[in-house]
C-alpha cells in the first residue's frame, strides 16, 4: 500500500501541470532588476515583464507566485508553482534536482560591493545569498563565506561591518552602488553560470517546451534584447 501511495503521488506531481488551467510562475519578488514588489505588492522587473510576455507567446495563463529564494526548487518539486523564474543560473548542480529552459540572459557578471576600496576579497569575509552561485564560488576561493537568506541581508552584512564585501549578480549591485554613496563596487567583475533560465520540474516537458519555444521566438524578433537593454543595462544581449 505504502508503494501504490508513493507511486500515486508521483503521478500526481508528473500530471500537474497538464491538469492546471493556469500556469503559476513562482519568483523571489526581492532581487531588483530581475524580480521586486512594487509599491502595490505586485510582483514587477525584467522578469515579470519577460514571463508574461512569454505567457502570452506560448498562449497559457499565467499567475504569480512569491517564494523565499531558499526553498525555492523544494517548493517546485512539491508541486507549489509550476516554473521558476527568479534570476536562477542554468548550473550543472541545479540540473540534476530540476529542468531548466534555455537562457533567457547571457552569463551575466557578478561584481564585489564593499564600504572602501582595498578590502581582501581572498581572505576575507565575503557575503553571499545562501544557495547562489555567487556562496559556491566564495566557498571554494579560500575567503570566508556568510551566506543570508534574502539580498538585502547580504547588503546590510556589509553595512554593519559583519562582511568586508558581498558577491552578487553586477544588475543587482550597480543599482544600490549608484544610490548609495557609503558603498561602492570593488575588485575584477566574475562570470559564473550559463546565463539565466526558466526552471521546470522534470516531469513537465511539454511545458519546458512551450516556453522555450517562446523564449526563441523572442530571441529571434530582438524583442528579448529591447527587454534586456531597458532592464539591465550591463549585461550583454543576444
Amino acid at each position: 500500500m505504502k508503494n501504490l501511495l508513493i507511486s500515486a503521488t508521483a503521478l500526481a506531481l508528473s500530471a500537474g501541470f497538464a491538469m492546471a488551467d493556469t500556469v503559476r510562475m513562482g519568483t523571489e519578488g526581492a532581487y531588483p532588476p530581475y524580480n521586486f514588489l512594487n509599491d502595490n505588492g505586485e510582483v514587477d522587473g525584467f522578469e515579470r515583464e519577460l514571463g508574461d510576455e512569454l505567457c502570452k507567446r506560448a498562449e497559457l495563463e499565467c499567475e504569480w507566485v512569491t517564494n523565499a529564494w531558499d526553498s525555492i526548487i523544494p517548493n517546485l518539486t512539491s508541486g507549489n508553482y509550476d516554473t521558476i523564474i527568479a534570476g536562477m543560473s542554468i548550473t550543472d548542480e541545479r540540473k540534476e534536482l530540476i529542468d531548466f529552459t534555455q537562457n533567457y540572459t547571457q552569463p551575466d557578471p557578478s561584481s564585489y560591493l564593499a564600504a572602501s576600496e582595498g578590502v581582501d576579497l581572498e581572505g576575507g569575509v565575503i557575503a553571499a545569498q545562501t544557495g547562489t552561485i555567487q556562496a559556491s564560488h566564495v566557498a571554494a576561493s579560500g575567503a570566508t563565506l556568510v551566506e543570508f537568506a534574502t539580498p538585502d541581508e547580504t547588503v546590510a552584512a556589509v553595512r554593519n561591518g559583519e562582511a568586508d564585501a558581498v558577491l552578487a549578480d553586477k544588475a543587482y549591485l550597480a543599482e544600490i552602488a549608484e544610490a548609495d554613496a557609503d558603498l561602492t563596487l570593488v575588485g575584477d567583475d566574475v562570470l559564473l553560470g550559463g546565463g539565466i533560465g526558466m526552471g521546470l520540474r522534470k516531469s513537465d516537458t511539454e511545458l519546458r517546451d512551450k516556453f522555450d519555444a517562446a523564449i526563441q521566438s523572442m530571441k529571434d524578433d530582438g524583442t528579448l534584447n529591447e527587454l534586456i537593454v531597458k532592464w539591465l543595462p550591463e549585461s550583454a544581449p543576444f
